[in-house]
């Protein structure tokens, strides 16, 4: 089902965690809302479950109203799954009992409970695991247990609460590939919840960021990493030198930019406007080049990350290091001659 939330605010008390929040999602889509503790993605994800009502506004899934003036459809009729961080099984029921649970609640016959559980089992590769407890279980098969129970009731949109949040990097790593399978077979509509911006980027069709109970940005990741709308979305995704310049001419959705002490192109947004602005540039698109250098600085620091260094190099004419990524080795005092691949005027001024 399709997703629509317009304009809905949710307030405990004085503090208001959801304002004038809106968002459309498509049909299928695997669309993740991302932003920091605190910011109200699980909210938002509780009002779209019913599990909150909200104060104002209206949530619609698949065209038909689920909240709206009052009016406040139970979870268990909006279709929607949901998918916790701390996964929400049945320790004393085994992995088909567990998946089959909500059938039989919902008084369905016995031979049709077997073989959608059977079903949904496959699909997200638990078969062989049917008859194990979930403490016999890895936090990876666990998680697919509670997807499986999802599928099984017939959820059309499945929501997801921080679900990798509890597992360790290497098992968040093979369970962001097995989340993108699982959206892929099951078509659902998927609604993921994080703060972790790598999860984001790895399987969001569409990225909302998040802010203080307000959606800041929507867009698909490599937009949003690359021509990121204001500055906090630029400083909150990815790693990047945000600069202070000064904008000389603009033509099209190019800007002739003061750097430093020097003068470069950079990415812009058609209403961008000469004067003050600031310029982001990621640490990839600052390249060693002896020919054509833009820039010229020292280096001041350097840290190992494994495979590549991050080294913080001082510019003439700027009041900050600018981070650069390197895959050779450099010492604090070395020159380094810059070229700027890529840069964005950020079109959003204000904090």
């Amino acid at each position: 089902m399709s997703i629509s939330v317009s304009s809905i605010s949710k307030s405990f008390g004085p503090h208001r965690a959801l304002n004038d929040v809106s968002l459309s999602i498509e049909t299928g889509t695997f669309f993740v809302v991302l932003g920091p503790s605190g910011c109200g993605k699980s909210t938002l994800l509780r009002t779209i479950a019913g599990l909150e009502p909200i104060d104002a506004g209206r949530i619609a899934l698949g065209g038909s109203e689920v909240a709206c003036n009052g009016f406040h459809m139970a979870p268990e009729h909006r279709q929607v799954g949901v998918v916790f961080q701390s996964y929400a099984l049945w320790p004393h029921m085994s992995v088909s009992g567990n998946v089959a649970f909500p059938l039989e609640s919902a008084g369905q016959k016995r031979g049709d409970v077997s073989a959608r559980v059977s079903d949904c089992l496959e699909t997200v590769s638990l078969t062989a695991f049917a008859s194990r407890k979930p403490a016999e279980l890895s936090g990876g098969q666990r998680q697919r247990v509670a997807l499986a129970r999802c599928l099984a009731q017939g959820a059309k949109t499945v929501l997801m609460d921080e679900p990798l949040a509890n597992l360790d990097p290497h098992l968040r790593s093979v369970m962001e590939e097995e989340l993108a399978a699982f959206h892929e077979a099951s078509g659902a509509t998927t609604l993921f919840i994080t703060h972790d911006q790598r999860e984001a980027m790895a399987l969001a069709d569409k990225v909302a960021v998040m802010w203080d109970g307000e959606i800041l940005q929507v867009d698909e990741p490599d937009a949003i990493y690359r021509r990121p709308g204001s500055l906090h979305v630029a400083g909150f995704i990815g790693r990047s030198s945000l600069v202070p310049v000064q904008v000389d001419d603009v033509i099209s959705v190019q800007a002739k930019v003061s750097l430093g002490r020097s003068s470069i192109l950079s990415d812009c947004t058609a209403g961008t406007a000469v004067g003050p602005a600031t310029l982001l540039i990621r640490p990839e698109h600052l390249v060693p080049d002896a020919e054509t250098p833009d820039l010229e600085g020292t280096v001041v620091r350097t840290v190992y990350r494994g495979g590549a260094w991050d080294v913080f190099v001082a510019v003439d004419g700027l009041e900050d290091p600018l981070l650069v990524t390197l895959h050779a080795k450099a010492v604090a005092g070395d020159v380094l001659p810059l070229a700027v691949t890529r840069s964005w005027v950020l079109p959003d001024q204000c904090p």
